[in-house]
């Protein structure tokens, strides 16, 4: 049986240190802390874990996995992460915040260590390989967002399939025929989020629906790449009549562009934003669909809840229960209709 010793000797540290590392309770370097994970990774080793199945105890923790890059904060995160720590607190439950790139390592540390009772991922892909490892452990978990396989573990999502193409019927039915859809950045569709695939979806499903044409771009992190590329989709051969951001987080830029190829919101172009945060200033005088933070932070921190009691009741279970949350208009303003445009 692996011990910290050994995992000590594997890394080049003192016992102690690897204690450190897997409490938390002092600073260690990134390097020394990487060393430790590698070794307990490559060994196997598990604390606790053989003990706390003993005492058949439970923990009252639910594991939040957030895969970020190193630096990188996006306000939606916050957003989440609060709303499921108030909502774990309600169960009894205390949120441990995990924020490792390397997802799948960590989900199994976690899950074998005993330091978690069940956990909700978040950033969830289409092919989630997060999926697969909670399954092969039977370790309770839900999911904020919606995978490919909808019978895989319980879910929560906004439908942003119909969310999208709520926009577009939204602008069609005020006239527009030429819309542009802004989805999310590059790196979550090519990463293969449910959220940014499906968005995309919505917006080309609803073009023959509605008979306009919709031509859907890609969105990127840099702000300065961004304005040149709205620039560019204003100022073409064929430029929109209305436009639909579901890069939401990047609207005051995107309106800064709109203003600086000299047209005006929403006298020249119609913009609607998709999957606002709620009380997000940004975006209230513009028609928009709300992102529903707090229904599905306290849905996703239920069915979590109830994944961990279940596994208790023993091996029989039911299907994966899931909640898609309908997209609603919010109150306030409409898509106006197309203009007559002069000669640039």
């Amino acid at each position: 049986m692996t011990t910290i010793k050994d995992v000590a000797e594997r890394a080049g540290v003192a016992p102690s240190t690897v204690s450190y590392v897997l409490s938390g309770s002092r600073k260690i370097s990134d390097d020394t802390r990487r060393s430790v994970q590698q070794a307990i990774d490559e060994l196997g080793y598990h604390p606790r874990a053989s003990a706390r199945a003993l005492r058949g105890t439970r923990t009252n923790v639910l594991a939040l996995a957030l895969p970020r890059a190193t630096g990188g904060y996006r306000a939606v995160d916050g957003r989440f992460t609060i709303d499921i720590s108030d909502a774990a607190r309600s169960h009894g439950y205390d949120v441990l915040l995990m924020t490792d790139q390397e997802g799948v390592p960590g989900l199994r540390r976690i899950a074998r260590s005993g330091q978690a009772d069940g956990a909700v991922l978040m950033a969830v892909e289409m092919e989630d390989p997060r999926i697969d490892v909670m399954r092969e452990l039977d370790f309770p978990t839900a999911l904020l967002g919606r995978s490919a396989d909808d019978d895989a573990l319980p879910w929560t999502d906004l439908d942003w399939e119909a969310a999208a193409a709520l926009s577009i019927h939204e602008l069609a039915a005020a006239g527009h025929r030429d819309i542009a859809y802004l989805a999310t950045t590059e790196h979550e569709i090519q990463a293969r989020r449910g959220y940014a695939l499906r968005g995309v979806a919505g917006a080309r499903r609803a073009a023959p629906e509605t008979g306009t044409e919709v031509r859907v771009h890609q969105s990127t992190g840099d702000m300065a790449r961004l304005a040149r590329r709205v620039h560019a989709l204003l100022t073409g051969e064929h430029p929109p009549t209305a436009l639909v951001v579901q890069h939401v987080a990047a609207l005051p830029h995107i309106l800064a562009a709109i203003a600086a190829a000299g047209l005006r919101v929403p006298e020249d172009l119609s913009v609607m934003a998709v999957g606002n945060l709620p009380d997000d200033v940004g975006g209230r005088d513009l028609p928009r669909i709300e992102l529903p933070v707090s229904e599905m932070s306290a849905q996703v921190t239920r069915l979590a809840v109830e994944a961990i009691a279940a596994r208790a009741e023993g091996p029989a279970r039911s299907p994966a229960a899931h909640r898609l949350i309908a997209p609603v208009l919010m109150p306030g303003p409409r898509a106006a209709p197309p203009r007559p445009r002069t000669g640039r």
